[in-house]
């Protein structure tokens, strides 16, 4: 039996065409008595905790809440919402950071019968009030007295029948004023009391028995990177569908014991955002689907020691903080006597030893010793016992992938779309290949539209062109936009086929991701880049950014890059630097640098040193692919200044916009 018929063939009590209130049911049941979610104390005022739904934990420090115990908050706040007014099909607005509560609110609002409409923690009041008002939300939950205080600004523009807090507000506060004397704006503590009040099993299970699995479930907003944010609408079949589908690929059977795996003894240190789909589905539906433990990173100034409390054996990110982290390790490596050469010794072990067919004797000894000296401290800092890693919401750098791979701490690169909720291909665990995103999930039908990159030339053999998918995970569309819902669908897909087409949705359309990827003959995935930021070169030729970015990646010296020349004749770049790797450079040199980062990339051995860098690089791609000019910056690229999305992706049009000066420079001599 190949690995997709034992994906097909897997059986467990969480498959089935259910709702996720449903799923969440059941799963609380079979693990009553196991760990559902780990709090911290001592990061934010829990005004359950104020309510006895739940103990304090200590600072800094974790206390735990069992699947069964979870339930019961769940319960209550859905009674709570019932009684506030929510009816089936209401929108309920879901406006905090990650954490515990984020995770009840979310399975509550769907047990009442909602329809949740996600916001990231840092939309502005403008966003806001687009996102609610676009949405039609009934009601919106926020996090704080701060995102209250951002709803409040707005609310004469919404129809919002009421505002729940999250967290207790504190007293002397502008908003503590509408908690005290408003009757639609409550705290999570009082709507858990309402709903403690009224809450009745019978009437509990009624409400789950109204929702039909093609009832909506959420709006999930698109990030914004190619224009203004659209609703998508995901419906419980479709999250539910993609659940089962990754349960099929990360999840043991009923009875068996696959490892690695995701299951009851998985633990996981949750931390994206949860209103991005990647998390929300990933580190969410699917670990409580599964009854793992999922403890929340509320602060991300204590992530590194997060990772030692909770000892994650599993996790999900997107490829800039798996970026981040190896500068960390990096940083720390090299921060001792020899620390840098060893590194760069290990490290280069590691690769030959992943690259060999067979190692022998020499560099297998080598390899024992690297790992024991090197990568043995890299796995210790992220809690000593990860299974793997789940990278999605992007591409993730090939060499980056196997140096975490060479590790010994595997990270199974996935591909998917907000439209698709979300997973369309994973990299199996104990089959991965690095450099790839894996094969299509069970039910999932693809087709590649070679149209779109006539000139397209494959790397591995397979086929090129933009991805068409259609499964019961894809959206039927954009919420009140028809036009563009028309536009992303067609209703036959040309040439070959891959994957196994759902019975229930072989006759439906195809979703045109906008995406150019390779299917390998062996059915696995190559991510090539977004159609629409293809670069076009004035010579004719074509160039995708993504792979050479994704080349840095690793780079001790550069921190961001974005690649640029559409219209143009060459390949420039705009370039962020590691100030910590130069000044790391610098102090092995005897060179000493300034520390103030305009005068850093004005420094002519900063740029002798990255130019290096670049053309070393270069070596590796086609001449018309090479970089030939580039700038150097002296701002990072961040949600701050909205270069980058919640989810780190870089928002090329705005980042060009911001740095004309700089693409002018580059392009002043064509």
């Amino acid at each position: 039996m190949d690995s997709r018929e034992a994906e097909q063939s897997v059986e467990h009590p969480l498959l089935g065409d259910v709702t996720l209130a449903r799923a969440f049911e059941g799963s609380a049941r079979r693990h009553a008595d196991r760990v559902a979610q780990r709090y911290k104390g001592g990061v934010c005022d829990r005004s359950l905790v104020e309510a006895g739904a739940l103990p304090a934990a200590p600072d800094d420090d974790y206390a735990g809440l069992t699947y069964a115990e979870t339930r019961r908050i769940v319960r209550r706040l859905a009674a709570g919402f019932r009684d506030l007014g929510l009816a089936p099909g209401d929108r309920v607005g879901l406006f905090a950071h990650t954490r515990m509560e984020w995770a009840q609110t979310d399975f509550a609002a769907l047990a009442a019968g909602g329809a949740v409409t996600t916001l990231y923690p840092a939309a502005t009041e403008r966003q806001v009030e687009h996102l609610l008002a676009d949405s039609g939300a009934r009601g919106v939950v926020v996090e704080n007295a701060d995102r209250l205080r951002r709803v409040l600004a707005v609310e004469d523009d919404l129809d919002l029948e009421f505002v729940v807090v999250i967290d207790a507000v504190p007293d002397g506060s502008g908003p503590a004023a509408a908690v005290r004397d408003r009757p639609d704006v409550l705290t999570l503590g009082d709507l858990y009391d309402r709903g403690e009040r009224t809450f009745d099993a019978e009437t509990y299970e009624g409400w789950l028995d109204q929702r039909d699995p093609g009832d909506l479930a959420s709006l999930v907003y698109t990030s914004g990177t190619t224009g203004r944010p659209k609703g998508v609408r995901l419906t419980h079949r479709n999250f539910k569908s993609n659940l089962d589908g990754t349960f099929r690929r990360f999840g043991a059977p009923e009875g068996g014991d696959r490892e690695p795996s995701i299951g009851p003894g998985s633990v996981s240190l949750s931390f994206l955002p949860l209103a991005h789909v990647f998390e929300r589905l990933a580190g969410h539906f699917l670990l409580f689907g599964a009854g793992a433990t999922v403890a929340y990173a509320e602060s991300p100034d204590t992530l590194r020691e997060d990772f030692r409390l909770v000892r994650p054996t599993i996790g999900t990110s997107v490829p800039r903080v798996y970026e981040k982290l190896y500068g960390a390790i990096r940083s720390t490596a090299t921060g001792s006597p020899f620390g840098d050469r060893l590194f760069e010794w290990a490290t280069g072990v590691a690769r030959a030893h992943r690259e060999a067919d067979d190692p022998g004797t020499l560099l297998a000894a080598k390899y024992r010793l690297a790992d024991r000296l090197v990568f043995s401290r890299v796995r210790e800092a992220v809690g000593g016992r990860v299974d793997f890693l789940i990278s999605g919401g992007g591409s993730l750098s090939p060499e980056l992938c196997g140096l975490f791979h060479a590790m010994g701490i595997p990270v199974l690169e996935g591909y998917g779309l907000t439209e698709t909720a979300p997973v369309v291909t994973a990299n199996p665990p104990g089959a991965a290949v690095v450099g790839t995103v894996g094969p299509p999930l069970v039910d999932q039908e693809l087709a590649l539209d070679g149209s779109v990159v006539p000139d397209a030339t494959p790397d591995h053999g397979g086929t090129v062109g933009e991805l068409l998918v259609r499964g019961p995970n894809v959206t039927d569309g954009y919420w009140r936009r028809p036009e563009e819902t028309a536009a992303a669908f067609v209703d036959e897909a040309p040439g070959e086929r891959w994957g196994d087409p759902d019975p229930d949705s072989a006759a439906g359309p195809w979703f045109r991701t906008g995406d150019v990827v390779e299917i390998r003959p062996d059915g696995y995935l190559v991510f090539r880049e977004r159609a629409k930021q293809l670069l076009k070169l004035s010579t004719g030729k074509t160039v995708a950014p993504g792979p050479i970015e994704d080349a840095f990646a690793a780079s001790p010296v550069i921190d961001q890059i974005i690649v640029l020349g559409d219209g143009r004749r060459f390949v420039g770049a705009l370039v962020v630097p590691s100030v910590d790797g130069l000044q790391e450079w610098a102090a092995s040199e005897g060179i000493d640098l300034p520390t103030d980062r305009d005068a850093l990339r004005r420094d002519d051995r900063v740029r002798d040193r990255i130019e290096a860098e670049i053309d070393a690089i270069n070596d590796s791609f086609e001449p018309h692919e090479r970089v030939k000019r580039f700038r150097i910056l002296a701002e990072e690229f961040s949600e701050e200044t909205d270069t980058l999305t919640p989810t780190m992706k870089k928002k090329r049009r705005t980042i060009l916009d911001r740095f004309t000066d700089e693409l002018d420079a580059i392009y002043a001599e064509e």
